[in-house]
Parts: C-alpha cells; sequence; structure tokens
C-alpha cells in the first residue's frame, strides 16, 4: 500500500509538468498565430508610450492614435508587419490620462507642414522634422494614407463651392435703408435680374450654421467689432448692420460714433466712420476709413489743400487710440494703392518719420507690401497685451472689368451666376501679400478672394441708383449679396 502511495505520487510529479509545458506550448502557438490575442494582453499604460507620430485630429474631442508594435522576439517579422498595417485604435482624447505620455505629446505639439509638404512638428516656436522610414515600407504607406485622409477633412473656409439657396438673401435690399447707402442697394436701381442673390458659399468640411441675428448679438454680447479699411471694408461694415438687425428699421440701436471721434466734419461728404451700439447686449459694430493702412497726417492742419505724409511704417492713429476696445478687428487695403489715388489724395510716402527717397519703396506694389508687412508685425506684438482680441486680415476682393478698366471703358455686364464654375479648389490664398505678411502671427486671414472672384455678376454694373450710367462700376458689390458671405465667414470663425 506505501508503495503505491510512492508510485501515485511519482505520476502526478511526472504529470503536472507535462501539462505545464502543453499549455505553454499552445499559448506561444496561438499568440504566434493569432496577434489579436496578443494585442489585448497589452496594457493601457503601453499603449501611450508607443513610440508613434501625432495623431491626426478626426473631430473635436476624437483622435485617431497610430498603432505601433513594439520589437519583440517571439512574433514572426511577418506577423510584426501585418500588425503595423491592420491595426488601428480610435480613442477619445478626454479618456487618456493627463499624465500619460501621448497626451503630453498631443498638448505640446501641433501639425503642420513646409513649404515643401514636408510633415514639422511645432514645439514652441521651434520646427523640427518628422522621422520618416524608408519609402518602401509599409509603415510610410500607412502614415502616407493616414496623412492624406486627415488633410482632406480640414476645415479650409475658403476652399469650398457655390450653392443655390432659396432662403436667401439675408435680408431685403428694401427695407435695409437705415445702414445702406441708396448706391450700393441694387434693388433700388433699374437693374432688372437679382440671380446673384440666391447663392451661398459651402466651405469644404465646414458645418458653417445659417447666420442668426439673435445668436451672433448674443454671442457678442458686450463686445465690439471694428472694420478699418477701404470702401469695401465699408461695404462689409454695412452688410452686417443689415444682416444684425434684419434689414428692419431699428429706432433703438445707438449711434455712438462720437465715442471714437466719428462725426462728419463741416464740408465733409461723410464723416471718417461710423459706430453703433445695440442696446440689449450692448454689441458695438464700427467701420473707420483708412484706405492704405497706413497713418496719415496733414503736413499743414490750417490747411485744406495741404499735401498728406502717407507713413507707410505706421498704422493708422485711430487703430492705436481705440485697440484697447475691441474685441474683433478687421482689416483690408489693396485697391488705394495706385499713382492716381495717391495723387488725388496728396499722399506723400514717409518711411522713419521723413519723406522716402528710396527708389525700391517708391514703386507701389513695394508700398504696399512694406505697409502691410509693417502692420502685420505691428498688430501681432499688440496681441501679446491684448488677448481677448480676435484680429482678421482680409484678403482683396477682385474686380471684374471687361474690355477695359474703369475709365476706358470696361464693363460686366454678365447676369448669368457662375459661368467660370461653382468652385474653389486651390489650398493657398489668390492673395499672397496678405497670406506672406501674417504667416507666423496671431493674425487670422479671412480669404474672400478665390470665392469672390467667381462671382462677376453680383457686382453694381452700370446700374445705380439714379439710373444707368455710362460706365459701369464692376469693384463695388450689390448689396444684399457677395459681403454676406464674408460676414458669414467672419462669424464662423470668430
Amino acid at each position: 500500500m506505501k508503495g503505491g502511495h510512492i508510485y501515485s505520487f511519482k505520476g502526478r510529479f511526472i504529470f503536472l509538468p507535462l501539462v505545464t509545458l502543453v499549455l505553454f506550448t499552445t499559448l506561444m502557438w496561438t499568440w504566434e498565430r493569432n496577434p489579436i490575442i496578443a494585442m489585448t494582453l497589452r496594457s493601457a499604460q503601453e499603449w501611450y508610450n508607443l513610440p508613434s507620430a501625432q495623431a491626426p485630429i478626426e473631430s473635436v474631442g476624437t483622435a485617431t492614435l497610430e498603432k505601433d508594435v513594439e520589437k519583440s522576439a517571439t512574433p514572426s517579422t511577418e506577423n510584426r508587419t501585418k500588425i503595423q498595417l491592420d491595426t488601428q485604435v480610435v480613442a477619445t482624447v478626454d479618456s487618456i490620462p493627463a499624465d500619460s505620455p501621448k497626451s503630453q505629446y498631443n498638448q505640446n505639439f501641433t501639425p503642420s507642414s513646409t513649404s515643401t509638404g514636408t510633415p514639422t512638428l511645432e514645439k514652441g516656436g521651434e520646427k523640427s522634422i518628422t522621422p520618416t522610414t524608408p519609402a518602401e515600407s509599409p509603415k510610410t504607406q500607412y502614415n502616407q494614407n493616414v496623412t492624406a485622409s486627415s488633410r482632406s477633412k480640414v476645415c479650409n473656409y475658403a476652399k469650398g463651392k457655390w450653392v443655390a439657396d432659396s432662403r436667401r438673401p439675408l435680408y431685403s435690399g428694401f427695407n435695409c435703408k437705415q445702414w445702406l447707402s441708396s448706391m450700393w442697394s441694387c434693388r433700388m436701381t433699374q437693374r432688372p435680374d437679382f440671380s446673384y442673390e440666391g447663392y451661398r458659399w459651402q466651405p469644404e468640411n465646414c458645418e458653417m450654421q445659417e447666420f442668426n441675428r439673435s445668436a451672433f448679438l448674443k454671442k457678442m454680447q458686450d463686445k465690439t467689432i471694428a472694420f478699418i479699411g477701404d470702401s469695401l471694408g465699408r461695404q462689409q461694415f454695412q452688410s452686417l448692420m443689415c444682416m444684425a438687425t434684419g434689414g428692419e428699421e431699428s429706432p433703438e440701436v445707438q449711434n455712438v460714433g462720437w465715442e471714437y471721434g466719428l462725426v462728419k466734419a463741416r464740408g465733409a461728404i461723410r464723416p471718417d466712420g461710423w459706430a453703433y451700439r445695440f442696446p440689449k447686449t450692448n454689441t458695438t459694430i464700427l467701420y473707420y476709413w483708412s484706405a492704405s493702412l497706413s497713418d496719415l497726417q496733414p503736413l499743414n492742419i490750417s490747411d485744406k489743400l495741404s499735401n498728406v505724409a502717407m507713413h507707410l511704417d505706421r498704422p493708422p492713429a485711430f487703430m492705436s487710440r481705440f485697440l484697447h476696445r475691441f474685441d474683433v478687428l478687421v482689416l483690408n487695403t489693396g485697391h488705394h494703392w495706385n499713382r492716381g489715388k495717391l495723387t488725388a489724395n496728396r499722399w506723400i510716402m514717409h518711411v522713419n518719420g521723413k519723406p522716402n527717397e528710396d527708389k525700391q519703396i517708391e514703386v507701389i506694389a513695394n508700398a504696399k507690401n512694406l505697409t502691410i508687412y509693417s502692420i502685420a508685425r505691428w498688430l501681432d506684438l499688440q496681441l501679446v497685451s491684448h488677448p481677448r482680441l480676435k484680429a482678421f486680415f482680409r484678403t482683396i476682393s477682385p474686380r471684374h472689368f471687361f474690355n477695359g478698366d474703369w475709365n476706358t471703358g470696361g464693363s460686366c455686364d454678365n447676369t448669368i451666376p457662375l459661368t467660370n464654375g461653382s468652385e474653389v479648389m486651390q489650398e493657398g490664398s489668390t492673395d499672397t501679400t496678405i497670406e506672406g505678411a501674417i504667416k507666423g502671427t496671431k493674425i487670422k486671414i479671412l480669404d474672400v478672394t478665390a470665392l469672390s472672384q467667381l462671382r462677376d455678376e453680383a457686382h453694381m454694373s452700370r446700374y445705380n441708383f439714379r439710373g444707368t450710367l455710362n460706365s459701369s462700376d464692376c469693384l463695388h458689390w450689390c448689396l444684399p449679396g457677395i459681403p454676406d458671405t464674408w460676414n458669414e465667414l467672419l462669424v464662423a470663425q470668430i
């Protein structure tokens, strides 16, 4: 009996290691044959330590994390490659621990690209090229596909198409007499067609809500929007006033131009600008005329016909004085930069506080570029001490004179919308001067040039409130019209 117990014990002693060996062999075979099981055994902390590139953002609060597999002696090379190609983890950013390496990585780095399209990482003000793997590797192919997919889903307000919309226009040109200049209200002219009013701009990959004046005023409660620029800036200002009031008479809206010194001087055709406040929300919308965005100072204050010092490297005094009161600032310039305008306005170029003597700067295009870059640098420095201010530089509004210019018989008589196409597919701005000036600054671009270029039928043309003119206005727009779209894009980006 004792001997039987001994043999029974020996049998168990041999059987248990055999079972363990079989189970371990089975587990190792399963691991190698089925990588999915292997992946589920990894801890969450190991995922966050993966040496992957930046996560392409798909939507607000959600990121696609590239899943790299650490080197292991167990999985075969074939299976390891399969894991790199076929596995992808979709995780909510909010669910990632705040102290995880992946979370810190996404907070410290933002995706960017160089002019050649090479992905870069921006940390603080520094840039470094993202490490890449050989072009023939599956990893590179995977990254290229993810990058292309991510780029195609980026919201681009300047890229998109015009679509018909029966709910347009946003207000009536007949009723918005309180804010809209009669010369720009094409409904008040003898123009017979108004099909240009029936379109809206649909940006690529942007969910842009329809403009709602109540929601807009609530959003801008206790805030001031300032437009500073030429007459196209004035059109955008009048457009926003009509949009914010629904184009209706609004006696409760207060004229507060006096707070900014915007009063009509004796003998002047119009004041330097306007400012109106909506009392229920304390929202202020103002416009200041500064066609060149340079500081203009009469050389002889007592002489109305005095020449004017045009300081190319200084911002308008009005903007310097009232910048602290603005919450949103929209700048524009462009159409007054020609020799005829400078001569008519008696503007004399000044640089560094004295008349310009540089022949290169004397060239109009160079003078304009100097001014735009100077004001962009100045404004960017001011934004440091004005953190609540959101600044935009609107690109130039296109002209559509055909068969001549404004003074040589040019016209824009087309009345059929979108005869030159309805889409803008380009990535960069047509206005490369503005685009270049704000690059690297905290100023945002309000890019309207290419999308407006498609709308040659929406200008005032040869119609005016006085009747039919001998010359055509193919620079300014009918209102309601294209500047309404500029404001929709502005509000969407505020």
